[in-house]
């Protein structure tokens, strides 16, 4: 691709990932979570992939790396629902949501200004749906365009 392409995609890819973090941080209050936050995360990756070459960009974006990343989320997203059977209560049960502790405000009864520590687990659950999504379509990104190297 061209510089100017290239030059656009590394001005874009930061405001990419900050709004596919805001998404997912904001998915208990607003439309959106960890899988719409991670689908904008991708494509951002994607953007990285198509402004470079697949030689260039497999060394900017490597599988192994999103395959870390894809376990690691997942990983997150279990420890978070067992978390719960380790206080006594069941598989993802929501132990932070009860107020005063983190994440766990109460909400208040009416139409209020929203508040991020309303969601008690769920924003890290989001957070962990948001890693894996990131990390899975990009491997299924980088298994399709393997197809397409270009011939130097």
């Amino acid at each position: 691709m061209s510089s100017i392409v290239r030059t656009t995609a590394d001005i874009l890819f930061p405001f990419i990932l900050i709004y596919g973090f805001y998404i997912v941080i904001h998915g208990h209050l607003t439309p959106g979570g960890g899988f719409q936050g991670g689908a904008v995360l991708a494509s951002g990756v994607l953007l990285l992939l198509f402004a470079y070459r697949y030689n260039e960009s497999t060394r900017i974006v490597k599988k192994t790396v999103m395959k870390t990343i894809e376990s690691g989320g997942l990983l997150l997203f279990i420890i978070t629902a067992l978390s719960a059977m380790l206080l006594g209560a069941g598989f993802f049960f929501n132990w932070a949501a009860s107020g005063g502790m983190i994440f766990g405000d109460l909400v208040a009864f009416g139409s209020t200004a929203a508040n991020l520590n309303t969601g008690g687990l769920i924003p890290i659950m989001n957070l962990a749906v948001g890693i894996e999504v990131v990390g899975a379509i990009s491997v299924i990104l980088l298994a399709l365009l393997s197809g397409i190297k270009e011939k130097i």
